[in-house]
Order: C-alpha cells, then sequence, then structure tokens
C-alpha cells in the first residue's frame, strides 16, 4: 500500500537528517521530525509532478540570475517539467532545505551524495536553501516571501486556464510575518482556488515556543477571514494528510494546518525544549546520550 511507502520515506528522511546532524555536529533536526510525515506524503501520493530533470548529483553554484549569466540555474528540475498538467511546488521555510534534500533522496530525484555537498564552498546545496538548490524555485529569505510568488505563479496558471496547481509549504512562523497575511489578501482578490498550502504547525521558531515569542491568536478564523478554506490535520497522520490535499475549494486557497510534533520519533529531543530550532551539542556525552537514544528509536538498535 501507498502508505507504507509513505511511512518508509519519512523514517528514511528522519535518518537521514539524524546521522548528518551526528556528523556534523548539528542541524536542522526538529523540522524533520515534524514535517517528514507530511513532506513524505505529499511527494509520494498527492503531488502530481512529473519525474526529475535534475542532474542527481547536484552541479556547483553557477552565479545569481541575470542577464548577462546564461549558466544560471534553479532547483525546479528536481520536481519535473514544468508542464500545465503538473503541480508547481515553492518551499517557503528555506532552512527546512536539509529536510528537502532528504526527502528529495528517499524519493529518487537526488543522489545520496548530494547531501555530502551540504554547505560546502561552492555548492549549490546550501546550509539555507536558496533557488539554486535541489528542489527550490525561488530565493524565499527574508522569511515569508514565497507565499507572495507562489500566488504570482498561480494567478498566471489561472489566467492560463492550466488544470495543474500551485503548492507552498510554509512554517508557522511566517504566520507572524506581515508579508503572508499581504499575499493572502492577493490570493483571495484573485480566488485563487488553484493554491494549495501547507503549514507546519509544530509551535517552534528559532526564539523558541511560538507563544512565548508572539501569539498567533485564532490561526483558522484569521485565514478564513481572508478568504481560505482551512482544514486541521495531525500533521503524522497520512492518510489524513492525503484527504485534505485532495480537497478542491472553489474560490480561495485550500490552507492546510499540519498540527505537528518537533520531537516526533525523537523523543529524547523533549529534553532539549523550548530551544528546538537548531540541535548543536555543548559537550560529547550530550551527543553521546542523543546519538545513542535516537539512534535506538529509528533504527531500533544501540550504536
Amino acid at each position: 500500500m501507498w502508505q507504507n511507502q509513505v511511512q518508509q520515506v519519512a523514517l528514511g528522511i528522519r535518518r537521514r537528517v539524524f546521522e548528518h546532524t551526528i556528523k556534523h555536529q548539528g542541524g536542522y533536526l526538529s523540522q524533520a521530525c515534524s514535517a517528514a510525515d507530511f513532506l513524505a506524503t505529499l511527494y509520494v501520493k498527492s503531488l502530481k509532478l512529473g519525474p526529475s530533470i535534475a542532474p542527481p548529483i547536484p552541479l556547483p553554484f553557477a552565479g545569481p540570475p541575470s542577464v548577462n549569466n546564461p549558466n544560471s540555474f534553479t532547483g525546479a528540475g528536481y520536481h519535473g517539467e514544468k508542464r500545465p498538467d503538473l503541480d508547481r511546488f515553492f518551499i517557503s521555510p528555506a532552512h527546512y532545505a536539509l529536510v528537502i534534500y532528504a526527502t528529495l533522496v528517499e524519493t529518487g530525484r537526488l543522489a545520496p551524495v548530494g547531501l555530502e555537498m551540504f554547505n560546502q564552498d561552492g555548492s549549490s546545496v546550501e546550509m539555507i536553501g536558496a533557488e539554486h538548490s535541489p528542489g527550490m524555485e525561488v530565493t524565499t529569505g527574508s522569511l515569508a516571501q514565497c507565499l507572495s510568488m507562489a500566488a504570482g505563479v498561480a494567478l498566471a496558471k489561472k489566467l492560463r486556464k492550466e488544470s495543474g496547481r500551485v503548492w507552498v509549504f510554509l512554517s508557522d512562523g511566517e504566520l507572524q510575518e506581515g508579508q503572508t497575511w499581504e499575499a493572502f489578501q492577493v490570493i483571495r482578490h484573485y480566488r485563487l482556488n488553484n493554491l494549495a498550502i501547507i503549514i507546519d504547525m509544530n509551535d517552534q521558531q528559532c526564539d523558541g515556543a511560538m507563544e512565548t515569542v508572539l501569539s498567533l491568536g485564532n490561526v483558522v478564523a484569521k485565514l478564513t477571514a481572508f478568504g481560505a478554506e482551512v482544514v486541521e490535520v495531525d500533521g503524522h497522520d497520512i492518510p489524513a494528510i492525503h484527504a485534505a490535499s485532495e480537497k478542491q475549494p472553489e474560490q480561495g486557497a485550500l490552507v492546510m494546518l499540519a498540527y505537528t510534533n518537533p520531537c516526533q520519533g525523537m523523543d529524547y529531543l523533549n529534553k532539549r525544549r523550548p530551544k528546538l530550532h537548531y540541535v548543536r551539542f555543548s559537550s560529547e556525552e550530550e551527543k553521546q546520550e542523543l546519538e545513542e537514544a535516537v539512534r535506538k528509536q529509528l533504527y531500533g538498535v544501540s550504536q
């Protein structure tokens, strides 16, 4: 069953990000915990993407796009051709890049050796993903610019009467940004019902728990007021995620609020709350303790 494949991909994502974190003395580990299940569901089942047309081993960075740089490229090819009948998938929280790369590897769109190029000088496999990074199509920083750009693409596809949808992956921290809400105004105005948005509601941002930094209030009421059709879902419930993705609003965007656990599959991380944004080790002993606990949970064995 496809659900079993999704589960294996999600487990593979967590394992790859964990191994990277241990090897490189740190990493965006909680993002793999929270997002692996819904990303695996999207890539394996829900998204209508063509086969990758990008090099399995990522090319070196060729410089930023410009009229004077014919060699520049984006990472969109890892999601296949830009055909009218296919979906487009935009990644907004660029600090999830390692998780996206791991997802591309697990779904056969990127060679495993690509992860070894992560954050290396001259590499396109950026620590904070940019438009040339695998799976990325636009540079999204400062945080929360992506939804505006994706809305423009959705409007273009709507005007051309193309059947493919535009998907956007957001983090809940982006709901603290003004440009996100400006984008939702545009989406409502143009009735972009070909736009689907999934938000990782893991209640974490770089300064700690969301509620202690800037409370979001009633997110459902806000999004509904901005014309979105909101579906709340357990971000680790694979069938529920796919069922929600199949909804097609008549006038507004589909917004899936995926409530997730930033320690899912790695219970040891609960000891680090509320500082979960980036996992670093204060000592070799701490690293060994985390590695022992997480390896046992992910692989069923100790070191």
